[in-house]
């Protein structure tokens, strides 16, 4: 994993030296946009509306329109706020941790200590355990000031940036005005069923179809020799979109594959119902 931010995280006198590291990454499969015709890579030109010039990142600055007047806003501008260079984590107020809503909850990220502030890493974590409390943090992270929450997962603090509650939205649905009668055998028949469905969970035993149809596809097409070459993304004669390897029916490849990988898992997943079935019956 690479550091994303150096900084320290500050508890009254106590100063850690921390790196902050993204704890998650999508597994979704990374798709480019192509020109149908010829395979050719679409890609997005930053033009300007006004001479019509193609602008390079380093001369594009940002901007507030509120409808009738634009403010221009440079990188100087944005630079000269306080918050963006502040590089600490500073805790405000230690909270008990079932106070956090998880609606609140974005993005996550594990912190490091540097090797000389091992001691005072350690002992917020296990302050944070034994209190079984969490920290509110602020800090500010690319150009923006956050609300977080510090955490204990393993043996590793985690923080995790918190929506501001102008972020937040209300359920405001005029339909749920109103009282719903639930009778009592609706509410027993629904407890039944959600007694039949209970068990303890294991993220392990789920995973995203969509996902692994989409790779058993692309691994198809590569079997079929369905492929271009990426180098010629640009500008691909009809010819070599025509040249192609041995010809494999793409369906029969692709159920060959989604029936390997439910193999594959299937054992995992009647193992685990067998144990959930041995706990309910004892």
């Amino acid at each position: 994993m690479r550091a994303i931010w150096k900084g320290a995280i500050s508890f009254g006198l106590v100063n850690v030296p921390v790196k902050l590291y993204s704890a998650t990454s999508s597994h979704d499969l990374s798709l480019h946009q192509v020109h149908d015709e010829d395979g050719g890579r679409i890609r997005y030109e930053r033009r300007c509306e006004v001479c019509r010039q193609v602008v390079a990142y380093k001369n594009i600055d940002k901007a507030y329109d509120d409808g009738t007047q634009t403010v221009v806003l440079t990188k100087d501008d944005i630079s000269s706020l306080p918050a963006e260079k502040s590089r600490e984590i500073d805790v405000v107020e230690f909270v008990p941790a079932d106070q956090i809503d998880p609606l609140r909850l974005d993005s996550s990220y594990y912190l490091e200590p540097e090797e000389r502030a091992l001691k005072p890493y350690a002992l917020l974590r296990r302050t944070l355990e034994e209190t079984d409390r969490a920290a509110i943090v602020h800090f500010a992270l690319r150009q923006r000031t956050r609300l977080g929450v510090l955490r204990v997962r393993d043996n590793a603090l985690v923080l995790q940036t918190m929506l501001w509650d102008d972020e937040v939205r209300q359920p405001d649905f005029d339909v749920l005005s109103g009282e719903t009668k639930v009778t009592a055998k609706e509410l027993k028949m629904a407890e039944q069923l959600v007694d039949s469905l209970a068990g303890d969970l294991d993220t392990a035993d789920f995973t995203d179809d969509y996902q692994e149809q989409l790779r058993a596809l692309v691994d198809a097409k590569l079997e079929q020799g369905d492929t271009l070459d990426t180098e010629k993304t640009f500008g691909v004669s009809e010819e070599d979109s025509e040249d192609g390897g041995e010809v494999v029916d793409l369906m029969e490849a692709l159920k060959r594959s989604v029936d390997a990988r439910k193999k594959k898992t299937g054992g995992a997943k009647k193992t685990a119902k067998s144990s959930s079935s041995k706990r309910k019956s004892s």
